[in-house]
């Protein structure tokens, strides 16, 4: 009696399987466990009373259930970001995505939140750092609230032109990033959106003409709002999810942003002039928890980074060939360009130098402040050099 139940624990224990799924076709390879894995422990239970033989396959069941979810198991990614739905910038991302999965063989699978339904770029940041996402393509908004010093690269009016501010980025770039990954984020590829001026419901050439006006301020940042305040404007701290109903309600009548984001995000609807100056680039970058990144195999983070990076210049390309055509764009939907001449830029500037003093090792730390300020005068040198 003993030995035919140890035939029967023994046949059992050869018929456990485990089936794993294989690819995105559907195709499924069926992997068997060795029978040597669970016969000691089914032939020790059969010896045992029925209620602890049913107890021990109970547990052998779920312990099945769980190799097998592992072994077929997928990582989700969970990647949020404000630019809309069927966008350029979203159907790059989808690319990038399709991309890891390809690289990984399957195991990464990407679901996408465009449209800000995710949050503002800090609630993407914070929910990163809570585990319900996982990465997001963030404006230096969201950068900034990861660490500071990338306030350094969005210093106004600091760059005429993208081969200055690529220098910078370039030797200013890998600090940002350790300083980051210190955090808890890697970034995986820096991007931009062109180009940031002042969009307004009335024309603005000069800082007086601004003071007259409300604008909306990224909420979440207090130093920023003051600053503002100190310098005599009137700055509305809002969600950016929120700037379209508070455009067309009159709670802000002024936006600082590219023409490639008013268009994407259609709040050139209710705006009517652009001034044209480049106040400052608007930076943004392919940021991922720490947790989550340690998480997909090391094996093949080089190439998920890669897709990444491939992606981040896409976005970047993409921005400034459509720099111009952006701006026709928003001409033929009504919207104004206000020229301004060097007389009225250099009011600005004193502006800017004047807040400089306020802004260092309060609202920028000192050392990224001084770091980019230095960096800047030595891409403009070398961009004077070799214009000779």
């Amino acid at each position: 009696m003993k030995l035919h139940r140890k035939e029967n624990c023994k046949k059992r224990a050869g018929s456990i399987r485990l089936e794993v799924r294989k690819s995105e076709t559907g195709s499924r390879k069926r992997k068997y466990l060795p029978a040597a894995f669970f016969c000691s422990s089914l032939l020790a239970s059969c010896t045992l009373p029925k209620l602890f033989r049913w107890l021990c396959f109970v547990a052998i069941f779920f312990s099945i259930s769980a190799s097998a979810a592992l072994a077929a198991g997928e990582i989700v990614l969970k990647v949020a970001t404000l630019a809309p739905q069927g966008s350029e910038w979203y159907k790059i991302l989808q690319e990038m995505g399709a991309e890891w999965r390809k690289v990984s063989d399957g195991l990464i699978v990407v679901r996408l939140y465009p449209g800000g339904v995710a949050g503002d770029d800090r609630d993407l940041v914070r929910k990163m750092r809570l585990g319900t996402l996982d990465a997001g393509l963030l404006t230096v908004n969201g950068l900034s609230a990861i660490d500071r010093g990338v306030l350094g690269l969005e210093i106004p009016l600091a760059y005429s032109d993208y081969r200055q501010l690529d220098c910078v980025l370039e030797k200013m770039g890998p600090q940002l990033e350790q300083r980051m990954e210190a955090q808890g984020f890697i970034v995986l590829g820096w991007s931009e959106a062109g180009w940031a001026h002042f969009f307004t419901k009335s024309p603005v050439r000069t800082p007086d003409d601004m003071r007259k006006l409300k604008m909306f301020i990224w909420a979440g940042d207090d130093l920023y709002v003051e600053l503002w305040k100190k310098a005599g404007f009137n700055p509305v701290p809002l969600p950016s999810t929120e700037i379209a109903t508070a455009l067309q309600t009159g709670l802000v009548n002024a936006v600082t942003v590219s023409p490639q984001g008013i268009l994407l995000l259609q709040w050139y609807r209710q705006i009517h002039y652009m001034t044209d100056f480049k106040w400052a680039a608007f930076l943004g970058g392919i940021v991922i928890s720490k947790s989550t990144w340690e998480k997909i195999p090391a094996g093949i983070r080089p190439a998920v980074r890669q897709a990444a990076l491939k992606a981040a210049l896409r976005l970047r390309d993409f921005s400034r060939q459509t720099d111009q055509s952006d701006v026709e764009v928003l001409k033929k939907n009504g919207v104004e360009v206000v020229s301004v001449d060097e007389k009225t830029l250099n009011e600005w500037r004193r502006l800017i130098e004047s807040v400089l003093p306020q802004v260092r090792g309060s609202y920028l730390p000192a050392e990224s402040l001084d770091t980019a300020m230095k960096l800047k005068d030595q891409c403009q040198r070398q961009a004077g050099e070799a214009g000779k």
